[in-house]
């Protein structure tokens, strides 16, 4: 009786025929397995001899739920994302600036080359009309039309009543 219990089972008892099952299913299923493992397998049909046709689907995967982080470390977390952020704010205005400061600088040459050709320029002012109507096609090509009333203002008109 005191195998019914739990203690030391007794002959009679019928406690360790209940055991022989549970170990009979064991190796009817081990060798269920080394059954399957030693049968080859055969070219799979689609020619994919690399798949590996025991792999389960992603959503039969048992998975864990997520550890919950603390409060201190969640704040942490948020502080050092927030400084990271500052660092590449800076780092794009910063670059930002860079790129307008080039820009006029840019702007600030090309302004100055144009100033300095245009003083460099050799100018003759044409006052009869008839001399462009003579003039070759490769001649008028090169001729450029410009407001030539400051270069007239600072070279005075030589007239009679100046030569006397």
């Amino acid at each position: 009786m005191e195998g019914a219990r739990g203690g030391t089972p007794v002959p009679g008892d019928g406690g360790s025929e209940a055991a022989a099952p549970v170990r009979r299913r064991r190796k009817a299923a081990k060798k269920r397995k080394e059954a399957a493992a030693a049968i080859p397998r055969g070219k799979p049909k689609s020619g994919r001899v690399w798949k590996d046709p025991g792999k389960k689907r992603f959503s039969h995967m048992i998975q864990d739920k997520a550890l919950r982080s603390s409060w201190a470390r969640k704040l942490r977390e948020r502080q050092e994302k927030k400084l990271v952020q500052d660092l590449a704010r800076q780092l794009q205005d910063g670059k930002r600036r860079e790129r307008e400061e080039k820009k006029r600088r840019r702007e600030e040459n090309m302004k100055r080359r144009l100033e300095n050709e245009r003083k460099a320029e050799i100018v003759q002012v044409i006052r009869n009309p008839l001399k462009l109507k003579r003039a070759k096609k490769k001649h008028l090509r090169r001729v450029e039309k410009r407001d030539t009333l400051a270069l007239l203002q600072k070279a005075p008109v030589r007239s009679k009543a100046a030569l006397e």
